[in-house]
């Protein structure tokens, strides 16, 4: 569990699986365009791949969520 409130992990991962291919546009960014539009015919194969590239820009915003929190808590 520490690895994953790690932030260097955190971001080295949303900079390189979270953006991979990065030409012609990042592949979670095309993806996430494709989803906005309606995500016609996307399949299971597609979603998952959503799933996979954005996990880590999940991670990070719950990290960034969790020190928010913590600051106006304290």
């Amino acid at each position: 569990m520490e690895q994953l409130d790690d932030y260097r992990i955190t971001v080295l991962l949303c900079l390189t699986i979270g953006l991979v291919p990065f030409f012609p546009e990042p592949h979670i960014w095309g993806k996430l365009k494709w989803i906005a539009g309606g995500a016609n015919s996307m399949g299971i194969q597609d979603w998952f791949d959503v799933l996979l590239h954005g996990f880590s820009w999940i991670l990070l915003m719950r990290l960034i969520l969790i020190k928010i929190t913590r600051k106006h808590g304290a």
